[in-house]
């Protein structure tokens, strides 16, 4: 528990040692140029509309928000302020659920997954746990603070009709049949909330390092602190919180199953020496066992860009690469050229 970031942080004036990145992957000023064309598309607006502005997004960018996506504002802010409150409880009760143990389904750690073998730690808290099916993993969640299960299960289940309801848009921008992103490919969904508390020199350090999701597609809600970044055309560009949108990221499966006609945007996440940052993250992953490929329709007569490959296996080599995208990709030959 000594390990936390949010334990020991409030009263350190210098950054650790084994908290400061290398020259070449720390962040230096933190304010990077806003990224000024970020597609921000209305699901309640024309449907075929719709449908080409998430491909075009997926297409130039891997990435987009989206507003009038179902999910009340209110519950947003109420699943926002569970979260805070989660991160302000007491030493004692967060001690309940702080395991190094990787096995464990409901976890909160600080930094990585492997923090003890780690040269230089991640300025940040994580929990997480899976929420499909809800009912069999409720039992498993904080049950403090009281109403955490109640506001953070609504939650779960309307985020997830959400992200179906966009991959079914994605699903008929690229001419897959309806349906397409069953079950199999869309079974497992993971709940990761990140807290960020004040930094004292946020140019050395960083909370996320470079790298692309291993999700399928990863749901965002980033509440109203800066502190993502996405690498487009050589250059970080900061992504501005706009309230109660979803920031939408490509995954690396989604770019496998296209072919490599989508895009999986890299970013990261910065910290800042003024307020602490909490960030929602939804991930929308295969089942383990799911053998991931492109869509036939998507390679047609040409050369497929990725073999098949189960995806408890890629999301194992992702981790032991820290999200590297060409590490990753390198050792299993996923894709060739794209």
């Amino acid at each position: 528990m000594a390990n936390l970031v949010s334990t020991w942080s409030k009263t350190t004036q210098t950054l650790p040692e084994n908290y400061i990145f290398p020259v070449n992957e720390r962040p230096g000023s933190v304010d990077v140029p806003l990224f000024q064309n970020i597609p921000l598309i209305d699901l309640s607006a024309n449907h075929s509309q719709t449908v080409q502005e998430i491909l075009d997004a997926c297409q130039e960018f891997g990435f987009f928000q989206v507003i009038n996506h179902k999910v009340s504002k209110d519950l947003i802010d109420d699943t926002m302020e569970v979260f805070k409150e989660f991160f302000g409880m007491p030493v004692e009760e967060e001690e309940k659920l702080y395991t190094n143990d990787p096995t464990k389904t409901c976890k909160l750690y600080t930094s990585g997954y492997n923090y003890v073998n780690e040269e230089i730690h991640l300025w940040r808290d994580n929990l997480r746990h899976p929420c499909h099916p809800i009912d069999e993993w409720l039992h498993s969640w904080p049950q403090k603070p009281t109403n955490y299960r109640d506001v953070v299960g609504k939650y779960s289940l309307e985020v997830r009709k959400s992200s179906l309801r966009i991959l079914e848009l994605i699903c008929e921008g690229l001419g897959l049949e309806h349906g397409y992103f069953g079950e199999e490919l869309t079974g497992a969904q993971l709940l990761s909330i990140n807290h960020y508390p004040r930094c004292p020199d946020p140019g050395f350090t960083l909370g996320l390092q470079k790298h692309a999701d291993p999700s399928l597609i990863t749901v965002l809600s980033q509440g109203s602190v800066n502190g993502l970044q996405v690498f487009k055309d050589g250059q970080w560009l900061g992504v501005e919180p706009v309230p109660h949108a979803f920031v939408v990221n490509i995954g690396h499966q989604l770019k496998i199953i296209s072919n490599g006609k989508l895009r999986s945007a890299e970013h990261r996440a910065v910290t800042n020496s003024r307020e602490a940052r909490t960030s929602i993250v939804t991930f929308i992953s295969p089942c383990q066992d799911t053998i991931v490929e492109p869509a036939k329709s998507m390679v047609g007569t040409d050369v497929p860009l990725f073999r098949p490959i189960k995806y408890k296996d890629f999301f194992k080599l992702f981790e032991e690469k820290k999200g590297d995208t060409k590490a990753t990709t390198e050792v299993y030959k996923i894709w060739t050229s794209c």
